[in-house]
């Protein structure tokens, strides 16, 4: 990609690295631009086969994919074997399998009724197989020259036409199945220079034709153009059914060009709601902030003051004043009596440091990443370079955990510091990777495509104990030999006493309600994030993503501070948990929205599909539980720093 090609953004920011070369111009990995001559191949290579969203009902009928060259499809092969492309790990996490195809395309040259093979025959298991993969609405997915072919798709609310990535495996009509083995190739193609072209477009009209072969095994190029017009193909279940695939190709020239080419597939759907919807979020949470911010500076101030001028007064000199002593007495009140006892290590220290050394590697690489994103470095033309980004960034950032890790177990005053060291990049990373191979294993069983191979376990497993594990143990030493973070009072031998709890500050109601509000900060961006993942969509909207991460993060501040002053008032010291639980608590509405969007969206008729989605969507909520619980934790540990800090105690 050059210079002049990235967003406004990137290309300020690149403007300032190449500053003594403005001429010069550089390409990001995997997304230089291919030129090619008249009549030079083009490849056409063939992705998995994944399920898409029905137009008719919105909803998702699998969650599961299949590789292009599946025996059951029957799809032709290259000669004499195709081969694998070569792909990024993240890409490959996400269930790519790309590889090359017997499509031959030359630029510039309209070729109609070509036959990649000869007739191919489909058993009763193979047929089957198909008709219960379109009816589920499975779509192929072809790449050409880096861009996924897709059929032209009109918005219903806007109106406004997009290219879809992917295109039908075959239609439901009628309650038959008919499978589309004609497929009707449209690329677009921009004039850079004297005989030079790029590709800027693709669009495919799959088909279904009964098309007849001539004694060489070729299509016959009749009146009908390939059997077009004439009955539509439907696989039999009950005998043998003989396919000949065939596909015709057309260039025609576009003024698109090459830096703008995917333009045409980044699609905004209902962006008046999006907006909307968004700074409706934004206004709210600015207001929630500063209306915590300003209740608890007011309240503070006044506790602070009161509490400082109590201990200025000398009691002996108001022996005879009872009156000023009960006035004394009431006035040293609410959070200050706990102050021997606010700091007493909390139960399981061990396990809550753990969590948030995992909380701040996480929250650190998801700031990182969305930044890279938004600057434009993960372009969607290089597949895979978020989800290889997000992989790296969290190896190289164990030692962040490792060292948050060491610090908090430190304050604790905890003494098992071995075994915070090892568990700091095994604990959670080991939940992780063992859901992550539970469920692959039902990818396995049922012959997906999005299995990840055994060869890619082994590359993960290597990156873990290789470089984020020793990483961790550097940041864990370094962490240790730290002094340790001395709290402003003193803490009591013997605990006090706590009293009853009002009913909305007790556990369970304390973090359904607060819980809710750093979901609401970011609900707009899950439903989009949630439909690229499972609804097969490019999500590329970094810049809100970005303002709703710093809502969130604003929002899950604010609001446990809040309900930790709340308890600290009603003489309760044992914050630690709570408040990163309360934070924490926003990973059930996250759950409970992918539960909804199950129960609504989707039919996936079948164990696996179900569990699936389900373990995945507990994987992301159980990651959002350590990011948001550890943002809350460590914004009510610096507040009751400062409020303890501020107050004098004899």
């Amino acid at each position: 990609m050059r210079l002049r090609d990235l967003s406004p953004s990137a290309a300020l920011l690149s403007s300032f690295l190449v500053a003594p070369h403005v001429s010069s111009a550089f390409y990001l990995p995997g997304v230089a631009p291919t030129s090619y001559s008249i009549g030079d191949i083009v490849p056409l290579n063939v992705n998995r086969l994944t399920p898409i969203e029905s137009q008719a009902d919105r909803t998702l009928r699998s969650v599961v994919s299949f590789d292009y060259y599946h025996s059951p499809f029957h799809f032709c092969r290259p000669d004499p074997e195709p081969k694998d492309v070569s792909e990024s790990l993240g890409s490959i996490l996400f269930g790519d399998r790309i590889m090359t195809s017997p499509f031959e395309l030359k630029m510039g040259i309209n070729e109609t009724c070509k036959s990649p093979c000869a007739e191919v025959t489909f058993d009763q298991s193979s047929a089957h197989f198909v008709n219960r993969r379109i009816a589920q609405g499975f779509a192929l997915n072809w790449l050409v020259d880096g861009l996924p072919a897709g059929q032209l798709t009109r918005d219903m609310v806007t109106g406004t036409e997009y290219y879809s990535q992917g295109f039908a495996l075959g239609s439901n009509l009628d309650e038959d199945m008919h499978l589309n083995n004609h497929y009707d190739i449209v690329i677009d193609y921009h004039q850079v220079s004297e005989g030079q072209f790029r590709v800027v477009g693709v669009l495919v009209d799959p088909d279904s034709r009964r098309t007849p072969l001539d004694g060489s095994g070729s299509a016959v190029n009749d009146q009908n153009h390939c059997g077009q017009g004439g009955r539509p193909l439907t696989l039999s279940e009950t005998e043998e059914t003989t396919v000949t695939w065939t596909y015709s190709v057309y260039w025609r020239e576009s003024p698109t060009a090459w830096a703008t080419r995917w333009d045409k597939y980044l699609h905004v759907f209902d962006p008046k709601i999006h907006w909307f919807s968004l700074i409706n979020s934004t206004v709210i949470v600015i207001f929630l902030t500063g209306t915590v911010i300003s209740i608890l500076m007011r309240a503070l101030r006044k506790d602070i003051q009161r509490y400082n001028r109590l201990d200025s007064i000398n009691l002996d000199d108001l022996s005879g004043t009872s009156a000023a002593v009960e006035d004394g007495v009431q006035e040293d009140s609410g959070w200050k009596l706990v102050h021997g006892d606010v700091f007493r290590t909390p139960g399981s220290p061990l396990l809550l440091s753990v969590f948030l050394g995992n909380g701040a590697q996480l929250f650190v690489m998801t700031g990182c990443t969305i930044v890279f994103a938004l600057l434009g470095f993960l372009s969607p033309s290089n597949r895979g370079s978020l989800g290889t980004i997000m992989v790296l960034l969290y190896t190289v950032l164990g030692f962040i955990g490792g060292y948050v890790s060491a610090r908090v177990y430190k304050a604790f005053s905890g003494e098992r510091w071995k075994l915070n060291i090892a568990l700091t990049p095994l604990l959670v990373p080991g939940i992780v990777f063992g859901t992550f191979f539970v469920l692959n294993l039902f990818l396995w069983a049922n012959e997906s495509s999005g299995a990840v191979p055994f060869t890619t376990m082994l590359v993960i497993v290597s990156i873990w104990f290789l470089i984020s594990v020793p990483l961790s143990f550097a940041g864990s030493w370094i962490g240790f030999r730290q002094p340790a973070i001395q709290p402003p009072v003193r803490t009591n031998q013997i605990p006090r006493q706590v009293p009853p709890s009002t009913s909305y500050m007790r556990p369970i109601p304390s973090m359904l309600l607060v819980g809710i509000l750093p979901f609401g900060a970011i609900f707009v961006e899950l439903y989009f994030i949630m439909s690229s993942i499972w609804f097969s969509k490019v999500y590329y909207m970094f810049g809100f993503l970005f303002v709703c991460y710093g809502l969130m993060i604003m929002t899950c501040a604010s609001v446990t501070v809040l309900m930790i002053y709340f308890l600290l008032c009603s003489e309760n010291y044992h914050w630690h948990w709570r408040a990163f639980m309360t934070a924490g608590a926003s990973a059930f509405y996250v759950f409970a929205f992918a539960f909804i969007t199950w129960v609504t969206h989707l039919e996936l008729g079948g164990l696996a599909g179900s569990v699936l989605y389900l373990g995945y969507s507990a994987l992301i909520a159980f990651l959002f539980f350590i990011l948001t619980g550890s943002i809350g934790f460590f914004a009510s540990w610096a507040f009751v720093q400062k409020i303890y800090g501020s107050i004098k105690i004899d």
